[in-house]
């Protein structure tokens, strides 16, 4: 039997992994289009990743005293680590590769790996099913990071904007 406190852990995992993901691989594929330095990506990738995870836990922290939480501060811990987690699996193969379109396809294969693995061990401690939610998380991301791109892709077009 699961406890009800990996509830909660797990919940603020989700948090902070599924909005490092979404919010990450949507700026960084914007920032391919739009940026010809990858040094420019990996700096803006860090900095975007520092702020938004004492954010996140932050946010998560506010949240769960505002709801008279009890672990408040675990919450908030689990979720910006979480996010900072993902967010340097993001970044390394900015660090190793000097190829946009390899750099791009490692990260998505990362994203898509730490979607799938999450999923799965989430599933099997749950007793439940979890393609669904693997499908669902995917396609959430899929869809964010396909829109950056295609602002990123439109203001260098439209506005010259090429660093």
């Amino acid at each position: 039997m699961v406890r009800k406190d990996n509830f909660y852990a797990a919940g603020a995992i989700v948090l902070g992994m599924h909005d490092a993901l979404v919010s990450l691989t949507g700026l960084i594929a914007g920032l391919a289009i739009a940026m010809a330095d990858r040094h420019s990506i990996i700096l803006t990738a860090i900095i975007a990743s520092v702020t938004a995870s004492l954010s996140m836990g932050a946010s998560n922290y506010l949240s769960v005293r505002a709801a008279g939480g009890q672990h408040a501060v675990i919450n908030a811990i689990y979720t910006g680590g979480a996010y900072m987690l993902t967010c340097i699996l993001l970044i390394i193969p900015f660090f190793i590769f000097e190829n946009r379109t390899t750099e791009l396809t490692v990260m998505f294969a990362i994203a898509i790996s730490e979607i799938f693995l999450f999923n799965y061990y989430l599933g099997r401690i749950q007793n439940k099913p979890y393609m669904q939610k693997f499908l669902e998380m995917l396609c959430i991301c899929a869809g964010v990071s396909i829109i950056a791109f295609l602002i990123g892709l439109c203001a260098n077009i439209c506005l010259g904007i090429n660093v």
